[in-house]
């Protein structure tokens, strides 16, 4: 486990009402601490138990709470290679569901980026959706 650092680049801003958290859900008990915001950016299509994860962010939240999620909208795998073993992308509709299912409502998307990997002809772009739910 990597400890946190003493300060936080919130410091420097001069923000008292947000800070950073290192957290492993997948290996670390949760905390008792409850948050207002969660993000994640590029993580959930890491995680094998999308639902796991989705419960144990709507228990992580206070009432009411926001849980923000950036990653890729459904692609043919192409974005990591045959190799990756975490998820190839997400489709909207099942993950609303599954957001839904963990206890979310509002639960809105938004494309926000579109990344591009290779060069030349061999380009491909690679959507990236913001999903917002509230608890």
């Amino acid at each position: 486990m990597t400890a946190m650092p003493t300060t936080s680049p919130f410091d420097a801003s001069g923000a008292t009402h947000m800070r950073p958290t290192r957290l492993d859900l997948v290996a670390d008990p949760l905390p008792t601490e409850r948050y207002d915001l969660i993000y994640t950016l590029m993580t959930f299509h890491h995680i094998s138990d999308t639902e796991k994860l989705l419960r144990d962010m709507h228990t992580l939240l206070a009432s009411p709470g926001y849980l923000w999620v950036a990653d890729l909208d459904a692609e043919d795998g192409s974005f990591h290679g045959p190799e990756f073993a975490g998820h190839k992308s997400f489709d909207r509709g099942e993950l609303k569901r599954k957001a839904e299912d963990a206890g979310f409502r509002d639960i809105g998307f938004t494309t926000v980026f579109h990344m591009q990997i290779g060069d030349g002809p061999q380009q491909t772009e690679f959507p990236i959706f913001l999903m917002v739910a509230r608890k």
